[in-house]
Formats: C-alpha cells, structure tokens, sequence
C-alpha cells in the first residue's frame, strides 16, 4: 500500500474523530505504518459538521491532506452530501441508512451498514462510531480487525471498553455477512 486516504464524517457528537484516532493509531501503533491523522469540525463541538482523515501508507506521508479519498465513511447525510465528491472513482462509501437516505449520483461502490441501530440493540447508541469501525475492518481491509480491537480497548474512555468492543465486534460481524452486498 503506497498511500490510502480514509476520511470518517458526521456531526458533532457521533464520536468521528475518536474513529479517526483508534483508525490511525491501529495502524501506526500496531502495525507500523505510516500514518497522518488530522480532524475538522464546526465552531459547535456537538451537532454540527466534523470529519477526521486518517493517510496511511508503507512510506512517509509527506503531505497530510487528502487528495485521492479511497474511503469515506459518513454517518449523516450533510457528511455525504458534502464528502461523497472527494471519492475517487473506485473510493468506497460507507453510510448508516438511518441517517443517510440519499446516495451521490456518480457511480461508486457504497454499504449500508446500521450503525447506529446496531448500537442502539447493544444498548449504547453513542458506539455507533465503533460499529463504523468494525465494518472499516472488515470492508476497507486498511488494518486488520485485531489491531482496531486492540487501539479500541486502549483509547476508550474509562468504563467503555467493553462495550466499544462489543460495538466494534457487531459491527465486523455485521460488515462481513454484507460484503458480497457492496455494489
């Protein structure tokens, strides 16, 4: 891999950037990669407009913005409104339904995956981001699901891990039976 470009998207409060973070930190810290990690978001810090952009690759990455967007997970509409453009032609679009209702024009390969309502069944709608993650893992083949697992238990907030780890897990399971299913 010379050089991949993941960007995850939605609104403040979804826990994107924390994504991002376990996303980069799977990668650099348990796999030894190459690794840039940046993140935006709104003048609000909760219902408004974030992302965080992960780049990975086996070389240094001596540029960190995004200019071939390989992946893109977006967990609201505005986010896939906004984001989906950036998608190279091959990119990947990862969304939750509930959330996402209308799909860019342009061809491209994209997944529904239920991240929030898979949270909600576990009983923790806020790991809708982990449930994103665990389909990242077993859709996007970036890092393997065991150094996500791994970067998920160390970076949870205090108290959380095992049920990020549960989300992360439901979401991989969930992201597997659906693979066949990304046109």
């Amino acid at each position: 891999m010379k050089r991949y470009e993941a960007r995850l998207s939605g609104l403040g409060g979804q826990g994107v950037i924390l994504a991002g973070i376990i996303l980069a930190e799977a990668a650099g810290i348990h796999e030894g990669r190459q690794v840039v990690q940046t993140q935006s978001y709104g003048p609000e810090s909760r219902g408004s407009a974030c992302k965080c952009d992960v780049i990975i690759g086996d070389e240094p990455v001596k540029y960190p913005g995004v200019y071939r967007l390989n992946l893109l997970v977006a967990l609201s509409q505005d986010a896939c409104d906004k984001y989906a453009r950036d998608l190279v032609p091959d990119g990947l679009l990862i969304y939750d339904p509930l959330y996402v209702k209308n799909l860019p024009e342009r061809p491209l390969r994209a997944c529904a995956v239920k991240a929030t309502e898979t949270a909600e069944g576990l009983g923790r709608k806020i790991a809708a981001n982990m449930v994103a993650l665990g389909a990242v893992a077993a859709l996007a083949g970036l890092v393997s699901a065991d150094s996500l697992a791994r970067a998920v238990a160390a970076r949870s907030p205090r108290g959380t891990a095992e049920g990020n780890l549960a989300a992360f897990r439901a979401g991989l399971a969930a992201a597997r039976e659906l693979r066949s299913a990304i046109s």
